[in-house]
């Protein structure tokens, strides 16, 4: 059985626009694709009032929001099996839990005040940060949530640590049909002295090749298994989160490795992450991968 694509919605616009690109995406995949809404009322349900018109109130409202996104996704895109749930959690721990059976989770990127459109949601974020499945952010410009750029944006990190999502990247090149740009970002420290030892050559050309290097070793197994993906390798130097985020304005999806360390709570995310998560022009796909 084929795991599902799991949406996290609320009924806000926000979740909305994730359900058009989630349906999309399982159309892609061939996946089923699993609208889930969490609310903790059932916990509560013993200190309502008497008459239960608060929990009615939620019950209608869940099934509401539900309906309507399931209503949604399936005039988008008939074909893509659509089932809904109501899960009696709080929404982290929801999507935290159903995505240890889910081919990805998907989430709107809400944001809060005047800056609406830039800030990411708190349950975004934190689900980004924890879960052990890839996590896509909905967000971005009508072109990257459209996906006319027919372009993957991945960002390569360590190989030991970004496998995973080089492997994601491919495998959604490969299903669009599109090109993979594949980013190694570089920089070179300024030597503290003129007779420092790396100023004998070139430091900058010697920092290039490794990141060449550490690229051609991180994309071998990709490119074996997606021989016919479009590949185009790029060195930048400069930091990685300003180097992709640029680049986002061309991609369609960026995908970025996240390592995930056992014995470790709270969110296990990189400096790159966080400003791709909240400033990208395209969806974000965080990938996790155990070290």
């Amino acid at each position: 059985m084929e795991l599902p694509l799991v949406v996290g919605v609320d009924g806000s616009e926000s979740s909305l626009q994730a359900v058009d690109w989630a349906v999309a995406e399982a159309a892609r995949h061939g996946l089923p694709l699993r609208l889930v809404y969490a609310s903790l009322w059932e916990r509560y349900e013993g200190t309502a009032p008497a008459d239960g018109t608060e929990d009615a109130s939620e019950r209608v409202m869940a099934a509401y929001v539900l309906d309507t996104a399931a209503e949604r996704a399936r005039r988008h895109q008939p074909e893509v099996q659509v089932s809904v749930e109501v899960v009696p959690e709080d929404p982290v721990s929801a999507l935290l839990r159903v995505g240890h059976n889910a081919f990805a989770l998907v989430t709107g990127s809400r944001g809060r005040g005047e800056l609406a459109e830039l800030l990411l949601g708190s349950v975004s974020l934190t689900v980004a940060g924890r879960a052990h499945c890839p996590v896509i952010v909905v967000r971005g410009d009508k072109a990257g949530l459209a996906g006319t750029h027919e372009r993957i944006l991945l960002g390569v990190g360590d190989p030991e640590s970004g496998g995973e999502a080089v492997r994601f990247a491919f495998r959604e090149a490969d299903v669009r049909g599109c090109t993979l740009d594949a980013v190694r970002a570089w920089r070179c420290p300024v030597p503290e002295t003129a007779d420092h030892p790396l100023l004998a050559g070139d430091p900058a050309h010697q920092h290039e090749r490794q990141a060449s290097a550490l690229l051609d070793t991180a994309l071998r197994d990709g490119t074996a298994g997606h021989p016919d993906v479009r590949l185009r390798r790029v060195t930048v130097e400069g930091p990685a989160r300003k180097v992709l985020l640029h680049r986002s304005a061309a991609a369609d999806l960026l995908v970025i490795g996240a390592r995930r360390r056992h014995g470790r709570f709270g969110l296990q995310l990189g400096r790159a992450a966080h400003t791709l998560l909240h400033h990208a022009d395209c969806p974000v796909a965080v990938v996790p991968q155990q070290v």
